[in-house]
């Protein structure tokens, strides 16, 4: 007989913080379950900005990638609005074909250094999401780069290029939480702000009518993860992180 093992108990993330930046390869990797946080934190009147790595203009089979981009630019735009997100930025990389490496993080770390948050937001770096289902390449490299590029940004004798006009080095980041993650220890109560979670991914609908998924339903796919990961934090529903800390000793 097998033996079914529990998922230990999840800790609340904290919220002694104002300034949060998500930083993620695609246009809708953040709706599929940490928007739902995001409005939390909004709702609370943190400051939260969005950076899309790629546009996202590959992932439509049937639209050129120069008409993809527009749509799923605009999409994005409208999903970061229903969760109280007013600033969207696209730094234009190609999708589907990102590599980690010194650009991606020089990229990574003007961002991190211009817009100087406490804590970044990105998603699921490991090579899985638990058991043998593969991650994408892109988020893969992504959340690596953001590691990295977090800590670049503290110190003034990388990329010190950027540093020439008024940018300053910044090392004010308390630490990276990448949502989706299968080492998962920390989430996020997401029970009264569900719903506009479940609105932001909606707005995702060229993307989602474009993948073809004959029956598939935002709600009930979200419902699904929010409802099992709440159940491990003692709530209705909650987003799954990875915390990484960035703090000197930590």
């Amino acid at each position: 007989m097998t033996e079914t093992v529990t998922p230990p108990p999840l800790e609340a993330l904290p919220e002694d913080w104002q300034r949060a930046l998500c930083i993620v390869a695609h246009p809708d990797d953040i709706e599929y379950g940490a928007a739902a946080a995001v409005a939390r934190w909004t709702g609370q009147g943190k400051d939260v900005v969005y950076c899309m790595v790629t546009s996202g203009e590959a992932g439509i089979d049937g639209m050129h990638p120069d008409e993809c981009r527009r749509v799923r630019e605009a999409e994005e735009i409208e999903s970061a609005r229903i969760v109280g997100v007013e600033a969207v930025e696209f730094l234009g990389l190609p999708d589907g074909i990102v590599e980690y490496g010194v650009p991606l993080r020089r990229a990574l770390a003007e961002v991190v250094r211009r817009h100087r948050p406490d804590v970044v937001v990105t998603g699921n770096y490991r090579d899985t999401w638990g058991g043998r289902t593969l991650n994408q390449a892109d988020h893969i490299a992504v959340g690596r780069g953001v590691l990295d590029a977090v800590r670049d940004a503290g110190n003034r004798w990388i990329f010190p290029e950027q540093l020439e006009g008024e940018l300053e080095p910044w090392g004010g980041v308390k630490a990276v939480w990448a949502f989706g993650s299968p080492e998962s220890t920390h989430a996020v109560d997401t029970t009264g702000t569900f719903d506009l979670g479940v609105e932001s991914l909606q707005a995702h609908k060229a993307y989602i009518d474009g993948l073809g998924w004959e029956g598939w339903d935002p709600r009930e796919f979200l419902e699904g993860m929010a409802r099992a990961t709440g159940q491990r934090l003692g709530v209705a529903f909650a987003a799954p992180f990875e915390v990484v800390p960035m703090g000197w000793g930590d």
